[in-house]
């Protein structure tokens, strides 16, 4: 047992609290009477084929039950402040063929909740839930999640899922301890990727040791594993995975582990090799590098995310200007023009938690329509600023996308003319580079959960890992004489 795996011991959480955060959607509701139900996922199979799909808890009905299985609902009784969960009915003909789910007594004692019976019981019970309350409401996430062949005297279809989503935006202790876990995992995973990365031939390996350094850990996948390399990088969202390494100079590495259904978001940029292949990939990191520092350190409760993202905006238009890839202009001028926009063409972050994306419908900074910059005022009122238990991503990067220059930018007379062509294209090769933390918003600042490896010390890794290697090859081979 080595330090590292003491260090995940010690941080697993205890039993998910289930029932606060059912009290707490209540509150937000704003009633003292009603039923809220909420249905997890069922599991299903793919269509023309007995091969069931990859199953994936609700989240909603995650953040109120903290059940992980499939085929499972729950209701909280909101004036008697009654938590029941339901579960599936042990099938004894399917057991040797998919194994046993917990017992009722098993999930009494696995679950914060106050009551668990089988699914067969939920019907009766919701009929006499509504004999005793004619005149509450049933509250639903969806209009197509009411029970069927059931009738309510009132169905409220649209404020439960506000009031999860404004739960879920400030996270509790215990949430924040699985974000941490999964950030922990991530790390390892992470440097597991360096300390190999100059024997691998393929993206697909970087993906393929990722992975399996998550899984061994107890962790799943938050997202597709983003494996880029060169020019791959310019792609946001790129997900073949599968291109060959060679004659590439930098990877982007957009990768994060799960635990226990929360997610986090780790991107690193690093060369192929232990040292920069050039000086366009070192000096555009080190932009990138820069306006991540800036705005991380100025992580607080009350500051708005908006603000954050306007800082790194210009330190990568003076970056860009510096390098000499955006020329005939000032500052000011190539932001209001928008050319920027092609380099960086994404907002700064957003939350995280049970999704990596986390509650879409409260973001932490609306990015819609920023190339307009007459919108710009509209959006600095419209961010909500962060709060203490907010987890969000500072993920600045700078690309050269080859289509989407040319297309949007090179071919238009008001862009082109700030941008050098003779000097991006030395630039290409670079691809892009993006840097991701997950930054916990603290009473006094933040907290940064993120520990993986970026800069010089990535750099250490690689070389370490590669001179080990060199070791372990040089004792074979003279084992073997």
């Amino acid at each position: 047992m080595n330090i590292r795996t003491i260090q995940l011991r010690l941080s697993t959480p205890a039993k998910y609290p289930a029932k606060q955060h059912a009290q707490n959607v209540a509150s937000k509701l704003g009633v003292s009477d009603g039923l809220i139900y909420l249905l997890g996922q069922y599991g299903f199979t793919i269509e023309d084929s007995d091969q069931e799909k990859t199953w994936r808890q609700r989240r909603y009905f995650y953040y109120c039950s903290g059940v992980d299985i499939p085929n499972c609902c729950l209701t909280y009784d909101i004036r008697r402040d009654e938590l029941a969960l339901y579960i599936p009915e042990i099938k004894p003909e399917r057991v040797v063929w998919v194994g046993r789910g917990p017992t009722v007594e098993e999930a009494e004692d696995m679950y914060d909740v106050d009551f668990v019976y089988v699914n067969g019981q939920l019907f009766d019970h919701l009929d006499k839930w509504k004999r005793h309350n004619p005149e509450s409401t049933f509250y639903i996430l969806h209009k197509d999640h009411r029970p069927v062949d059931r009738d309510f005297p009132t169905v409220d279809s649209e404020k439960l899922k506000c009031a999860i989503d404004r739960c879920r935006l400030i996270k509790d202790d215990h949430e924040i301890a699985c974000i941490r876990r999964a950030n922990e995992i991530s790390t390892i995973a992470h440097r597991a990727v360096l300390a190999n990365i100059t024997r691998f031939k393929s993206e697909a390996q970087i993906r393929g040791i990722f992975e399996d350094a998550c899984i061994s850990k107890g962790a799943k996948q938050s997202y597709g594993v983003i494996a880029a390399s060169g020019e791959n990088a310019g792609v946001l969202h790129y997900m073949k995975d599968n291109e060959p390494l060679r004659g590439r100079q930098l990877v982007l590495l957009d990768a994060g582990g799960e635990y226990q259904c929360y997610a986090s978001d780790v991107t690193r940029t690093f060369p192929i090799s232990g040292s920069w292949p050039s000086h366009e990939a070192k000096n555009v990191y080190m932009v990138v590098q820069t306006m991540q520092d800036s705005c991380i350190e100025r992580c607080r409760p009350g500051v708005k995310m908006f603000d954050l993202y306007m800082i790194s905006r210009k330190i990568a238009i003076d970056g860009l200007l510096m390098l000499g890839i955006l020329h005939n202009g000032t500052a000011e001028e190539i932001y209001d023009a928008g050319t920027s926009v092609g380099f960086f063409p994404h907002g700064l972050g957003h939350h995280v938690g049970l999704e990596v994306h986390d509650v879409l419908e409260i973001p932490i900074m609306r990015y819609a329509g920023l190339q307009q910059q007459e919108s710009v005022a509209r959006h600095m009122a419209e961010q909500p600023p962060l709060e203490e238990g907010m987890v969000v991503t500072i993920e600045p990067g700078i690309y050269f996308n080859r289509y989407e220059l040319h297309r949007a930018y090179l071919s238009d007379p008001v862009h082109s003319k700030y941008i050098n062509r003779q000097v991006l294209e030395q630039y290409w090769a670079v691809g892009g580079v993006r840097i991701e933390d997950d930054i916990l918003i603290t009473s006094s600042g933040y907290e940064n959960l993120t520990t993986a490896p970026k800069g010089e010390a990535a750099l250490d890794v690689i070389r370490t890992g590669s001179r080990s290697r060199h070791l372990a090859d040089e004792s074979d081979n003279s084992d073997s004489l």
